[in-house]
């Protein structure tokens, strides 16, 4: 006779893919990447998950992991909406930064977590990512930047607008250094992170059907005087447009950026770590 916890054991090795709503086989799922093996939706990553699947196995070295946001607007329950996505994301902000190798190329990664407060940028997700920026032009090492995020964060006011501003000039510093710069869009790439660092990479990459734009679909279809396309803000609307330089399935990421590290090496001249 099954027992109640053999028959949840057995429960958790199903579930259901978000977009086309066919059972999956949980350890097939994870095999592939946690893309539906039917429709081909790319369900979300952890942003350590997202790291770990790019760089070189026990390469990554996190920086900065002792920053922590605070509450200096006095924003109602905000110090529990941190709790709680420090929780839900198994991380202490909504973005992860560090120094790797890809394929032995020495590198600056960062990858941001929706789980996290739906990945906003606070003021510090901005330090974090100048400072990365900054840690690139100092050991002279290419950036890559997995992006998820909803935008601003909202509990932080003009203080989370002003991280658009630190970020893109973070970003200029470090082209003036000549160094490469690839950015991955992942579902979702929105608002005020799109439209400061996560635009302003030298080639930039996208997961399939992931969705990129500005304002949300109800904002900017109020906001329209005509009737938005199909595939609106997806990643493959942006491609179209000349936004996105390439869509790349999930599997296919990792050997993309290495390819792309190697054609910049010659622009560079190389690690500068003691």
């Amino acid at each position: 006779m099954q027992t109640r916890a053999t028959a949840q054991a057995s429960a958790e090795q199903w579930l259901q893919c978000t977009r086309c709503k066919k059972i999956l086989f949980r350890p097939d799922f994870e095999r592939a990447l946690r893309v539906c093996p039917h429709c081909g939706y790319h369900h979300r990553l952890r942003a350590r998950e997202r790291i770990l699947l790019t760089v070189d196995p026990n390469s990554f070295e996190e920086t900065d992991a002792e920053l922590r946001s605070s509450d200096p607007l006095g924003f109602p329950e905000y110090a529990d909406k941190l709790r709680k996505g420090a929780a839900a994301a198994g991380e202490r902000e909504a973005i992860i930064t560090g120094l790797a190798q890809l394929n032995g190329i020495h590198i600056v990664i960062g990858a941001m977590d929706f789980g996290f407060m739906g990945g906003s940028m606070g003021s510090v997700v901005g330090e974090k990512v100048a400072r990365a920026f900054e840690r690139g032009v100092e050991l002279c090492r290419p950036m890559i930047l997995f992006c998820a995020s909803g935008g601003a964060r909202m509990q932080e006011g003009l203080i989370s607008l002003m991280q658009m501003a630190k970020t893109t000039a973070a970003v200029g510093r470090f082209h003036r250094a000549g160094l490469p710069y690839l950015v991955v869009f992942t579902d979702p790439t929105m608002a005020g992170v799109l439209a400061s660092f996560a635009s302003l990479a030298d080639v930039i990459l996208a997961e399939p059907g992931a969705l990129v734009g500005f304002a949300g679909q109800r904002v900017a279809a109020q906001a329209s005087v005509g009737k938005p396309p199909a595939n609106f803000q997806t990643a493959e609307f942006q491609y179209e447009h000349g936004m996105i330089d390439l869509i790349v399935p999930r599997r296919n990421i990792r050997p993309t950026l290495s390819y792309l590290l190697e054609m910049f090496q010659a622009s560079y001249t190389g690690d500068k770590t003691p």
